[in-house]
């Protein structure tokens, strides 16, 4: 579908991140009652080494205003958002357009992005014929509640990461994480750029479980977003489940981001993971509900 008069479509820089982020708030303002992206996250995922920002994004300009963009952010997964001023104009249909040319030239064979359930984003994607891949949830905990700290075994400990142990942090999350996520490990260069290199990244933010021989079997990553600390990551070495690290591990992240500022905590998961059960039962609740869909190419 091509694009209403008087709009034109340009790549994306590192100087639109700002535009962008505040694009992708008006949707979420609008279609979840909250805001919940940084330019952070955008500046963190947008100077990974392995993506090119000249070919695999596209902002919608209205004069020299972006009012709308899309990004093929890996192999399968994109990102998209019209700001609501722009809603009905057939933005989000060429959008949804240029990311499947994009996804089948990279030789992807399905495409997918997130989008609140029920949203208007969410009908545009069903009307065109994408399908629900997966749901996710955000999830906060109640004000004034914490998660219990539960008793660790002999000898393990829950503590900040050293610089030195950031490959082994790396390490535990993506064997985790590919146990249900179908796709190429991801690139430490990759996970640094999103974590270390962060903008406002600080040491605290990367959490360990260490077991009494020294090594890392758990970790977790929390952001500190404005009033809330978000854990991004959480993972537990196979062989080591059952034994209460990962409820300490977000025990202590939570704790940690309080200690830095925050009043509220919150984390998402996905139907992939099986986690919803865990994360109710330490006290968290459901505030969001997202579905990511997909078509295939």
């Amino acid at each position: 579908m091509t694009l209403p008069a008087g709009l034109r479509t340009r790549p994306l820089t590192l100087d639109d991140a700002h535009a962008v982020t505040a694009i992708m708030a008006a949707e979420e303002l609008r279609d979840t009652g909250q805001v919940s992206i940084e330019e952070a996250d955008l500046l963190a995922d947008w100077q990974r080494p392995s993506f090119d920002l000249s070919t695999r994004t596209v902002g919608v300009l209205d004069g020299d205003r972006v009012v709308a963009y899309a990004e093929l952010s890996g192999h399968d997964r994109a990102h998209a958002a019209v700001h609501p001023e722009h809603h009905g104009r057939g933005i989000g249909t060429h959008l949804a357009g240029w990311l499947q040319e994009q996804a089948r030239s990279a030789g992807s064979t399905v495409v997918g992005m997130p989008v609140p359930q029920g949203s208007p984003g969410d009908q545009l994607l069903q009307a065109l014929g994408f399908h629900v891949r997966w749901t996710s949830w955000v999830l906060a905990l109640p004000d004034g509640a914490a998660i219990a700290a539960p008793a660790l075994p002999a000898g393990f400990a829950v503590r900040e990461a050293s610089p030195v142990e950031h490959r082994a942090v790396w390490t535990v999350v993506e064997d985790a994480f590919l146990e249900w996520s179908v796709r190429e490990r991801q690139p430490f260069d990759d996970f640094a750029a999103q974590v270390l290199h962060r903008p406002g990244f600080e040491p605290w933010n990367v959490r360990v479980a260490v077991a009494p021989d020294g090594e890392i079997v758990g970790a977790a990553v929390v952001l500190l977003a404005g009033p809330t600390g978000y854990v991004d990551k959480v993972a537990v070495r196979r062989d080591q489940r059952g034994r209460g690290l990962g409820q300490a591990l977000l025990a202590d992240a939570f704790a940690e981001a309080r200690a830095h500022g925050a009043v509220q905590s919150e984390l998402s998961t996905d139907s992939r993971t099986g986690a919803l059960g865990l994360y109710e039962r330490v006290g968290m609740k459901v505030t969001a509900v997202w579905v990511n869909r997909a078509i295939a190419l």
